[in-house]
C-alpha cells in the first residue's frame, strides 16, 4: 500500500476505491459491446453520426420492428439526390448503430437506389451484431423503404 493511499481518510478510500471500480466495469462494459458490436458498430455506437430528428425533410419513415423498437429515418434531397438524413429510434445499440450506417448508405443516392438497400448491405456495412439483433437491419432497411416512400407520394402531389 503506497503511503499517500494510507494517509487518505476514510471517505476518500472509499470513494477512490469507487471510482477504480466504476472504471473496471466501464471497461468490462466497453470490452463487451466491442466484441458483440464489432470495432465499427462499437464505434459509432459511441461516437453517432447523422442521429435526430430533422425539420421538415422531404422524406420521413417510422417503423415499430417485432422487437417493439420504433426508428425514424428523415430524408433531405437535392438534384433527386439524398443530401443529408438523419435517425432517431428508441432502441437498443444495435438499432441505433443500425439505423446510423443505414442514413450514411442513403447519402448521394436517388430515390430508385434507396429501393435496393437492403438488411445486407447495412450489415454489411456494420461488420457485425450480435445474432439477436441483426433484426435491427431489417428495421433499418423497412425505415429507408418509409421514407422513400413518404418522399415520392409527396412527389406524386406536387405533380
Amino acid at each position: 500500500m503506497s503511503g499517500a493511499y494510507r494517509n487518505l481518510s476514510r471517505k476518500e478510500k472509499t470513494v477512490s476505491n469507487l471510482d477504480a471500480f466504476l472504471d473496471k466495469l466501464q471497461e468490462e462494459i466497453f470490452d463487451e459491446a466491442k466484441q458483440a458490436l464489432g470495432e465499427r458498430g462499437f464505434d459509432r455506437w459511441r461516437n453517432p453520426k447523422h442521429n435526430g430528428r430533422m425539420e421538415n425533410p422531404d422524406g420521413w419513415g417510422r417503423v415499430t420492428g417485432e422487437c417493439g423498437d420504433t426508428m425514424e429515418i428523415y430524408l433531405k434531397f437535392k438534384d433527386n439526390q439524398v443530401a443529408k438524413g438523419s435517425y432517431f429510434t428508441d432502441g437498443c445499440a444495435s438499432s441505433m448503430v443500425s439505423a446510423s450506417f443505414a442514413v450514411e448508405l442513403t447519402l448521394g443516392k436517388t430515390p430508385e437506389q434507396l429501393t435496393d438497400i437492403t438488411a445486407d448491405h447495412i450489415l454489411a456495412a456494420i461488420g457485425r451484431l450480435p445474432d439477436d439483433d441483426v433484426h435491427c437491419t431489417t428495421l433499418a432497411a423497412r425505415t429507408i423503404q418509409a421514407a422513400v416512400d413518404n418522399y415520392m407520394g409527396t412527389m406524386v402531389k406536387k405533380v
